[in-house]
């Protein structure tokens, strides 16, 4: 059975530890964790990793957030995967800091990445793991907010929450969609 990860983010030192970039920082996690490696190859770095008997094939999209959908929509046809098996992970701003959800499918929610990728693959149905990153910024100010780094308070705590989002990550592979939503929503 195949899986496809995707971790949004932007390309480039300058986003790397901002919050648009969780769904990146994430990715890395779990690669780390299942001892694989990023190659960049067709408008994404990517990797595969087996897993209790899986093919869990991990992308992070070279094409900046806005324009993820083409990378999803390469990738999912290429390695022919199922929409029920491509996960999505992002950065939430109606999620309060740290909270992690996984859901099986549901609009875009003014991310322009789930915009990009609902375009492209002309479904919203694919589960996605959102990472909360809250929203404590002023009208107008929300790419600002998105485009800046954890706060010091925040880092403290993002790898324990990093490392949540691998194991609920690997649980979807493993048990599916409606068992790790029971177990960690």
């Amino acid at each position: 059975m195949k899986y496809l990860i995707v971790g949004i983010g932007n390309v480039g030192s300058q986003y790397e530890l901002t919050r648009h970039n969780i769904g990146f920082r994430i990715l890395d996690s779990l690669s780390e964790k299942l001892e694989s490696r990023f190659e960049l190859d067709k408008s994404a770095f990517y990797s595969e990793v087996k897993y209790k008997g899986k093919s869990l094939n991990l992308i992070k999209p070279s094409n900046y957030v806005n324009n993820s959908g083409k990378s999803v929509n390469y990738w999912s046809k290429l390695l022919k995967v199922k929409e029920e098996n491509i996960l999505v992970v992002l950065d939430d701003i109606s999620i309060p800091f740290g909270q992690i959800r996984i859901k099986k499918k549901g609009s875009d929610g003014g991310h322009n990445g789930l915009k990009s990728i609902n375009d492209y693959l002309n479904t919203t149905n694919y589960p996605r793991l959102k990472f909360g990153i809250d929203n404590n910024f002023r009208p107008g100010q929300q790419s600002n907010y998105v485009l800046d780094s954890f706060s010091k308070e925040e880092s403290k705590l993002i790898d324990i929450e990093i490392e949540r989002a691998t194991e609920i990550i690997l649980s979807f592979c493993h048990i599916g969609i409606d068992r790790t939503m029971n177990k960690y929503n």
